[in-house]
C-alpha cells in the first residue's frame, strides 16, 4: 500500500484581478489537480473562504480588502444555505 501525504496545507488559492473601471473580482485555482475531482460543494466553499481569509491578511489595498470581505460574506451565506 502506498500512502502519499499532501505537502501543501491548502487546497485552493485566491487571487484578485480587475481594475477600477470594471471592478475587481476574486478567482480561485486548485493547488493540486487531484482535489477538483473529489470535493463536495461545502468543502469547496470552505476552501474558498480559507483562501480569501489568507489573502485578506496580506492585502494592503482597501479596495481589494473590501472585495475579499464581500466575497467571504457571500460564500458563508451560500455555505449556510447548503448546510440547512
Amino acid at each position: 500500500m502506498n500512502i502519499i501525504e499532501n505537502e501543501i496545507p491548502y487546497l485552493v488559492e485566491a487571487k484578485t484581478s480587475g481594475c477600477k473601471e470594471r471592478g475587481k473580482s476574486v478567482s480561485y485555482h486548485f493547488l493540486e489537480s487531484s482535489h477538483n475531482l473529489c470535493l463536495e460543494k461545502g468543502e469547496l466553499m470552505l476552501a474558498q473562504i480559507q483562501a480569501c481569509e489568507r489573502l485578506l491578511r496580506y492585502s494592503k489595498e482597501e479596495e481589494e480588502r473590501d472585495v475579499l470581505k464581500e466575497e467571504i460574506t457571500k460564500l458563508r451565506l451560500a455555505l449556510d444555505l447548503i448546510r440547512y
